[in-house]
């Protein structure tokens, strides 16, 4: 589900949350227009979170096999005299 079907869903259970005024006796359009507009924010979210978690990608700087070679080990001697 994209941002745009999430959207979508909002817009049209605010609709029939709010906007329509018409009963029916087998289903409440307020309760159903409450349901859509939860179901479009939980697959906004969702589309936030697949999108994000895509797009992290792992690198290494430098590659493991040759990061020997650039590896400066610094040895430091302390004379101890007494």
């Amino acid at each position: 589900m994209s941002i745009g079907v999430g959207i979508f869903l909002m817009v049209v259970g605010a609709i029939l949350s709010f906007a329509v005024r018409d009963t029916w006796s087998a289903v409440n359009l307020q309760v159903v227009g409450y349901i859509l507009m939860l179901a479009g924010l939980a697959g906004i979210l969702l589309s936030f979170y697949i999108t994000n978690r895509r797009r992290r990608v792992e690198t290494n700087a430098i590659d493991p096999a040759v990061e020997e070679e650039y590896r400066v080990v610094e040895e430091h001697h302390r004379d101890v005299t007494e």
